[in-house]
């Protein structure tokens, strides 16, 4: 509660850095934005996802809670698709196995250090997934967020100016990261990119999407 109400805090003191709207629309279908991924439920949600090897896709553990049945989705439940756009895509596939982060509990409040949730395929992705940035995440970092917003979910829309403002690093692993990406709800799970080796890579996954104030999560994603 301490953690949550902390962060609730920070959230509301840099609220007033996100002003500006930057997102545009990008193509689903190269790289680095054929990663991402749009993660569809049957009970009607979305959130955004990032493909982190040939059949895996990180996205939020929260976009996976019924709360009418007050329990975790089934994989049977989950549709996730690559190159979406406008009702159109290029991949879909189904999960087989779904593992949350440690202590994840749909019914307590946000965020948990937990808040996050690997969806395994029972097929490959013929896309080059996102690696994973081991350290190095700092305040002023450059950084891009992309995913599908709620009040465009047809298009794939990405802030590409923006930066970490704040970094917090509470016991057992986990690291929050307050930045001004521009982003809505249905960005949930989607990636905080940065530039690294001439290539991009994944910082961590959006766990608060809205335009006034947004955090990232970034974890030890094991299975």
């Amino acid at each position: 509660m301490r953690l949550a109400a902390a962060l609730a805090l920070a959230l509301l003191a840099t609220a007033a850095a996100y002003a500006d709207d930057r997102r545009v629309p990008v193509d689903p279908n190269e790289p680095p934005w054929n990663a991402v991924a749009k993660v569809q439920t049957n009970i009607g949600e979305h959130c955004s996802g990032v493909l982190i090897a040939p059949s895996v896709v990180l996205t939020a553990a929260h976009c996976l809670y019924n709360p009418h049945t007050r329990a975790l989705l089934q994989p049977v439940s989950l549709h996730v698709l690559f190159g979406y756009q406008r009702g159109q895509y290029r991949w879909h596939r189904q999960v087989a196995r779904i593992a949350v982060g440690p202590g994840f509990d749909g019914t307590a409040g946000r965020p948990q250090p937990g808040d996050w949730a690997r969806l395994e395929f029972t097929e490959t992705v013929p896309v080059t997934p996102l690696p994973l940035v081991g350290g190095g995440i700092g305040s002023g970092l450059a950084v891009a967020l992309a995913g599908y917003n709620q009040d465009r979910a047809q298009l794939l829309m990405a802030d590409l100016d923006c930066h970490v403002l704040h970094v917090a690093m509470p016991p057992g692993g986990a690291t929050f990261i307050f930045h001004d990406c521009a982003a809505t709800r249905g960005t949930s799970g989607a990636p905080l990119l940065t530039k690294r080796d001439g290539g991009w890579a994944v910082v961590a996954i959006n766990i608060a999407a809205s335009r006034a104030q947004n955090l990232a999560l970034s974890a030890r994603f094991e299975k």
